[in-house]
């Protein structure tokens, strides 16, 4: 499978990995800062933006994407590099999972998926979901008109930024259109979070958690070491579940220290 993806900049590679009903236009905001610095990719998830879709929604899309994006790791490698990659909510999951299969340099994530309490926590993260998909059916005739209101776009975007009136007007409508048809909502309800054993401790893992998050509540914070013993984890006010636009200069800061070599200051 060959999945769309865009390539900026120059120096060790780091991979941009977007949560569930986002695409590659999720990084916007960083990609900037980013490519000052690195080689940076960012591609859509199967089933997501302009990649293929998913073959069904009646199976777990976990270790399936992550097969996929192994793939697409080495397509995109230089040189035999082993790429660094960041991922947010679900594309958090995909990047903590590559590192825990010893796959990739480093792992950066914001806001993972996989450190449910229960399941009764999973079933309240994908609740939010659902809901809000039934809410941008509802809406989905006049979304661009929506969007282009900042009161309309924090109402609508309020439970995955902390600032969601400093969403773009074209992303905010790109996301309220994609999540009315987007099926990798349902297949992560058939999904069952888990983590390769044993983890590979020498990957470095970074794991930012802003404070503000609604989907993936920051009490998840704490079992992230319980995985993964190298982790530095840490949580920061003021961001949310989707925490790019938010504070872009912030956010840029932590991928790049995530996706740090030992012989590189930054």
């Amino acid at each position: 499978m060959t999945l769309a993806h865009t390539i900026r900049g120059e120096g060790p590679t780091l991979v941009l990995i977007h949560g569930i009903v986002h695409r590659q236009h999720a990084w916007d905001s960083v990609v900037e800062t980013l490519a000052r610095h690195r080689r940076v990719v960012t591609v859509d998830l199967p089933g997501h933006g302009a990649s293929p879709d998913l073959p069904t929604d009646e199976f777990d899309l976990g270790p399936w994407i992550v097969a996929e994006l192994e793939r697409f790791l080495e397509y995109v490698a230089v040189d035999g590099e082993k790429p660094h990659v960041a991922g947010n909510s679900l594309g958090g999951y995909f990047a903590m999972e590559l590192a825990a299969r010893g796959s990739v340099a480093s792992a950066t994530a914001l806001s993972p998926a996989g450190f449910f309490r229960g399941h009764w926590d999973q079933t309240r993260a994908l609740l939010v979901f659902r809901l809000l998909r039934t809410l941008s059916r509802v809406i989905a005739p006049i979304a661009p008109t929506v969007m282009r209101s900042v009161v309309g776009r924090t109402i609508a975007n309020g439970v995955f930024y902390a600032k969601p009136w400093r969403v773009p007007v074209e992303a905010a409508t790109i996301d309220a259109l994609s999540i009315t048809t987007n099926r990798a909502i349902d297949a992560a309800g058939n999904a069952v979070p888990r983590f390769s054993v044993p983890v590979d401790e020498g990957v470095p893992v970074t794991v930012a958690w802003g404070r503000r998050d609604w989907v993936l509540p920051v009490y998840q914070a704490p079992l992230v070491r319980r995985t993964f013993p190298q982790a530095d984890v840490t949580t920061y006010p003021g961001l949310g579940h989707v925490p790019m636009s938010d504070d872009p200069e912030l956010v840029a800061s932590i991928l790049l220290r995530g996706s740090r070599t030992v012989s590189q200051s930054g």
